[in-house]
This record gives C-alpha cells, structure tokens and sequence, in this order.
C-alpha cells in the first residue's frame, strides 16, 4: 500500500528530513548540497533536518554523514524506506538499482530526487515514468544539474531571446580521464549494455543540455560506440563507482560491457544540426565539458573549466572589431544573483554550486513555494525522454550510424 508524502505548506517551520542513499562522490556532493540549500536565495524555505546516509560499505555511509553532519549511518538502503520520519530521499547509486529504491520510495510516501541516467534499461526508466504518472503527489525529479549552471542557463536565455538569431549548429562534448587508466578497477559503471557508458554517464549530460538550449532533438545519425578497454580488474576492496582507485595488474579480470567512447550527430526539431562526443578515456582530460552554440547573428561558447564566463560574438560590435568576447558570469545570468554569497562577476562558480541550486528548487516544489521559485526540476518523464534518445543512438551505432526517429 502506498503511503501519501507528508503535506507542507510555504512558510512552514517543521523541517523536512532528507537522506541521501549512496556515498560515492556524487552522493557526496548530494549530501553537501541539501546541507547547502537554505543558504542561497529567499529566505522561506522549511529547515532542512539531515537525517541519514545509507550505502552498502556502511564505512562509507558512515565517513560521509561524519562530514556533512548526518545524523545516521546505514548500510542498508531499506531502512530509509523505512523510516516514516524521512521525507525526501536523493538516489545515488547504481542506474540498475534506481527504479527498485524509487518505487519502494515513493510506496513510502517519500520525495525522490533521482541521479541520471533515470535508470539502468529503457524499460526501467518507463517503469518510472509510469510510477510518476501514477502518484502526482510526491516530487519525482531526475538529477541534470547543468540545468543549472549559470553560463549553461545563459546560453540558452541568450537562443531564446533571439539575441543569436537562428540557430544553426550546437556542438557539445565532454570528456573525463576516469577510465584512461586500464588498471582501474571494473564497477558498475563499465556494466550494462552499449549506450549506457560514457554515453550514458556523460553523455546524458550533453543531451539534455543541448535539449535546453536547443530544443527537441527529433533524429541521431551517425552514431560510433567504442570500447577501447575491453577488460578490467577486479579489485579486492569496495569501489565507489570506480572512480580514483588503481587495482593490480595481477588481478584477475572481467569484460567491460559499455562504450568508452561515444560520437553522433542530431537533428532538432528546429532545423539546428547538433554534433555530440563524449569519451571517459580521455587522457588528461579529468572532467571537461564544451558547448559551442552558432546562429546567424551571433555565437556563444561555454566551458566548464572556465565555468564562471562565456564567450559571445554577435552583431553589436563596430564594423571590423567583431569577434568573441569574454563575458564574466555576474547577476543578469540565471540563479547567479542571490546563489552566490559574492554576488558580483569575477568571483567564478563551480560544479558543486548547480547541486545545491537543484536542492533548493527541488525543496521549493516540496513545500509548494511558487512566488519567487526557480524553475522546477527535471521529471521522471524528462529523464525517460533522455534515456530514449540515448537508446536511438545505440541503435544507430548497431545499423552503421543510420538515421534514427526519436520516438
């Protein structure tokens, strides 16, 4: 039977009680994020009571409550499902577990906020689109914080109000180094079928924000998946995702399942052409991500190494001074005013900032906040959406890169 999510009302001062479940680093910079959420914009917020932190290396669990100031440490994902005093719960474990805890979640009448990709199969993600259909009350969201970032956000205010003209071409790639290494160790992430790799870790990522920015996208063609490390080690100890550790070159091994690297191209519904790579084999490269955005009066580039600018060229400069200009982040971007404590350009941004933003939205559309809110965050069905443009480009790369609808 399911339990109906607890009602609150804005302006009320009983604290809603979050548990984050997984303690790897993005559950780390969840946990972070809810403790960070009441300190950006308006005041109004309900207090935010930081309950538990479950993973199944209670170690974990219990070094990431320790330092985010958790009340509980659990190695047993169950017991927030259990515990009718928890209201909101972030997933942030493995995709082929999200649809089991998401559904046990929400039969405990609890908000979820859900890691991308929505889940480990098309068909789970469906499932959870169902389940979001099926139950309105709680807040089911999926976690594409590059929605809001600042400069992302920006580029997409700049197409939407025409400031660039016509779209033309988006590019976008991301690159990470976390499995340049052979000797890193085999996780759930090197597990799952082709397209759910770099593609689905990073490149879910690149999709929804050209989606943002562009609009929909209705076709891939020319899609090449790679995996350029066919085996890895099994290493003895807990993983996290495998990410940061080095197994032993005479440890024994297992197949990598996924694509290491990922290549397309789309076509929006708009009549834009998008160009997409992503690679986590990229030597070097720990975590970079580029969007290029061209129109016919204007172009404009972000890149999260430089996360707090743009770059802009468009028709306003004198004859012959034309060309791109750096534009520092500062209070006329999107959720830069009164989301950071120096609200003025030149103090930068970063990653971690867009976690604590979506926490805060997240918490307003708990409380039923609507004056002054951010924008709500991403659906089930958005992540759902995501997942089956994802799952086109699959099935382009199995036909020889051939054109594929996006249902």
């Amino acid at each position: 039977m399911s339990t109906a999510p607890r009602s609150t009302t804005p302006g009320s001062t009983e604290p809603l009680s979050v548990a984050v479940i997984g303690a790897g680093m993005a559950g780390r910079t969840h946990a972070n994020a809810w403790r960070q959420a009441t300190t950006v914009y308006e005041l109004g917020l309900p207090p935010v009571r930081l309950a538990t932190i479950a993973d199944a290396h209670l170690p974990f669990a219990e070094d990431a409550a320790a330092h985010y100031g958790y009340e509980n440490a659990v190695g047993d994902w169950r017991e927030v499902a259990e515990d009718p005093s928890i209201d909101i719960v972030s997933i942030v474990v493995g995709n082929a577990l999200h649809r089991e805890i998401a559904e046990a979640m929400v039969a405990a009448g609890k908000h979820v906020l859900c890691e991308k990709p929505l889940a480990g199969t098309l068909e789970d993600a469906a499932a959870m689109a169902e389940l979001e259909a099926a139950h309105p009350d709680p807040v089911l969201s999926t976690g594409f914080t590059f929605r809001r970032n600042a400069g992302v956000a920006q580029l997409a205010k700049l197409v939407a109000d025409g400031n660039l003209g016509t779209v033309n071409h988006l590019d976008a790639r991301y690159s990470c180094d976390y499995g340049a290494d052979p000797l890193t160790p085999i996780a759930w992430r090197y597990k799952g079928p082709m397209g759910s790799g770099a593609l689905g870790d990073i490149g879910s990522h690149l999709v929804d924000t050209a989606e943002l920015i562009g609009g929909p996208i209705a076709s891939v063609s020319g899609a090449v998946l790679v995996t350029s490390i066919t085996e890895r080690p099994v290493a003895s100890g807990a993983v996290a995702g495998g990410r940061g550790l080095t197994a032993s070159a005479d440890d024994p091994t297992e197949p990598v399942e996924n694509d290491d690297v990922a290549t397309f191209t789309a076509h929006f519904a708009s009549g834009a052409a998008g160009t997409f790579s992503c690679s986590r084999v990229a030597f070097g490269r720990p975590n970079q991500m580029m969007i290029d955005v061209a129109g016919s009066r204007g172009s404009a580039s972000w890149d999260l190494a430089r996360a707090g600018e743009i770059q802009l060229a468009d028709d306003s400069s004198p004859a012959g001074l034309g060309g791109f200009r750096q534009v520092l982040a500062n209070p006329s971007f999107p959720y830069f005013d009164k989301g950071s404590s120096m609200a003025f350009a030149g103090v930068g941004l970063n990653q971690i900032e867009q976690f604590t933003y979506q926490a805060h939205a997240f918490l307003q559309q708990v409380a039923g906040i609507t004056d002054g809110a951010l924008p709500v965050c991403a659906t089930f069905a958005d992540g759902y959406r995501e997942m089956r443009i994802l799952d086109a480009v699959a099935r382009s790369a199995e036909n020889d890169g051939a054109s594929v609808d996006v249902a």
